[in-house]
């Protein structure tokens, strides 16, 4: 059963993403799970980009969203959904809850002043999402916060291939203010079929800022002790790290930096090597 938020569908599905969702990488028992989590935050995510629709009706639904999240309503039937899940698995609600919470941010914040200021929007609307999957397969907290900063890597990369679009769509920048002015780029640019200097200059800046996260986030496999998950997790790392790359060089507002289908074997093979000489070379600490 679909309800209101549902008539906002973007029509987009897990299949469709930049990174790895439920893959074959994940043990079956784990997958349903991980998907009605991922059918929430899809709704969640279309009513709050939705081009035509107004931004009290936005914030109607994703608040519909989150108290039959909590319990203390059934108007929001993908909401109902989720929370029966979570209970049959003894899982906590707080990850979607903090996910609604970024949504509400696309709806009423649409500048970012800094760098700090786009991780804290991160801190709802990336890391959740890899808390999640570490509380579905039993993994320790411990391993949270090399997740959070490979989660905050993958929005933010996110966030740079689609800066036009979200610009043109939506006036939103998620490009910190503070770094288009250090670089003498304004929102305007934007809007131009190609990026000037200026703004090429902001999204390699922001790019190396990345590569730090995921240079401190390249561990993380090694800590994750479900098989499945850990190799799932080496592979998102790798096609970040290209993604990232990419980005230091290639134009998002002309160029494609998405990957195409043929390159990924390549870039899983990577990984997998990456992946083995985690398993079995020398045990690392706990983070």
């Amino acid at each position: 059963m679909s309800g209101p938020a549902a008539q906002l569908s973007s029509g987009k599905g897990h299949r469709d993403e930049n990174f790895p969702v439920a893959s074959v990488l994940i043990a079956p028992r784990h997958r349903p799970a991980i998907l009605a989590f991922y059918k929430f935050v899809r709704t969640a995510d279309d009513v709050s980009d939705h081009a035509t629709a107004t931004r009290e009706e936005k914030l109607r639904l994703l608040g519909d969203m989150r108290v039959s999240l909590k319990g203390t309503s059934d108007a929001s039937p993908e909401g109902v959904a989720l929370r029966k899940v979570l209970a049959e698995r003894g899982l906590s609600a707080e990850h979607a809850a903090d996910l609604l919470e970024a949504f509400r941010r696309d709806v009423t914040k649409l500048r970012y002043d800094n760098w700090n200021e786009l991780v804290d929007y991160c801190r709802f609307s990336a890391m959740p999402v890899g808390r999640y999957v570490l509380e579905v397969h039993g993994e320790s907290k411990s391993t949270w916060p090399l997740s959070d900063m490979l989660c905050t890597a993958l929005q933010v990369i996110n966030h740079l291939q689609d800066c036009a679009k979200d610009y043109h769509s939506l006036d939103r920048v998620y490009l910190p203010l503070d770094t288009m002015a250090e670089c003498g780029a304004t929102t305007e640019m934007l809007d131009a079929p190609r990026a000037t200097p200026a703004l090429r200059s902001v999204i390699a800046a922001l790019a190396r800022h990345n590569a730090e996260l995921l240079e401190q986030s390249a561990p993380f496999a090694a800590h994750i002790r479900d098989t499945r998950l850990a190799l799932e997790v080496s592979l998102i790392q790798r096609l970040a790290e290209d993604l990232n790359d990419r980005l230091l060089v290639r134009d998002p507002l002309c160029e494609r930096v998405h990957h195409r289908k043929a390159e990924l074997p390549g870039l899983f093979l990577s990984a997998l090597g990456r992946f083995l000489g985690g398993r079995l070379g020398p045990k690392r600490a706990r983070p």
